[in-house]
């Protein structure tokens, strides 16, 4: 689930099975969240030499894509079965090479890898699962990498520009503060900003960004 998890994971209601609903919302022709790269993400790649990536909750692939095309050993995964097709699709359309898996993020285990990058790009998790996962990905970081988080805050429920309709499911930089309190926190923000990412996230919109270094 990636920009999944987002509007994603916590959007739907409790009865439905997560996966089985971004299945049928990733069956549509079009891609839901465009097939560019987020701006954020894009920014802080363009930054950095190449490494190893892992992007949990991908989705349709366009983060997984940008960063293949400019020499990043990608891992990407998502729980819905249709994104990763979708996202082979976008590799296949564009020449390019990423590993992307299906699997859910409260199970998945890299193993021994270690990332240079971690991007969580409007995945949001409930408060019960947010803290132990986000320390979890602190840990699969190499001394050195960085997680990057962008996030709708809670005051995107004034918003209909995407992400859940349900306030525990947003962010706000005092919780990502205490997640990640193991890493060097570089910027950590709470911004109005305009999103331009497909159909679902679309206008002005209330946002949290966290980027983040392991020492």
């Amino acid at each position: 689930m990636s920009d999944q998890m987002s509007d994603q994971m916590s959007s739907q209601q409790p009865e439905q099975n997560p996966a089985q609903f971004w299945d049928l919302r990733f069956s549509a022709p079009e891609f839901m969240y465009g097939k560019a790269p987020n701006v954020t993400f894009k920014q802080l790649l363009d930054q950095l030499e190449p490494g190893k990536l892992l992007l949990p909750g991908e989705g349709q692939g366009r983060n997984a894509a940008y960063a293949a095309a400019h020499n990043w050993d990608v891992l990407a995964f998502d729980a819905s079965s249709v994104a990763r097709e979708r996202a082979l699709e976008l590799a296949a359309e564009q020449h390019l090479n990423y590993r992307y898996l299906t699997a859910d993020l409260n199970q998945f285990d890299p193993g021994a890898e270690r990332f240079d990058l971690i991007a969580m790009i409007f995945i949001h998790l409930m408060p019960e699962q947010r803290p132990i996962i986000h320390r979890r990905l602190s840990n699969w970081l190499k001394p050195g990498g960085y997680i990057l988080v962008e996030a709708f805050a809670k005051g995107q429920l004034q918003y209909k520009s995407g992400g859940p309709p349900i306030e525990a499911a947003l962010y706000s930089p005092e919780l990502l503060q205490a997640d990640f309190s193991g890493l060097n926190l570089l910027e950590l923000e709470e911004l109005t900003d305009v999103l331009d990412e497909g159909k679902h996230h679309r206008g002005e919109a209330r946002l949290v960004r966290l980027i983040g270094q392991k020492a």
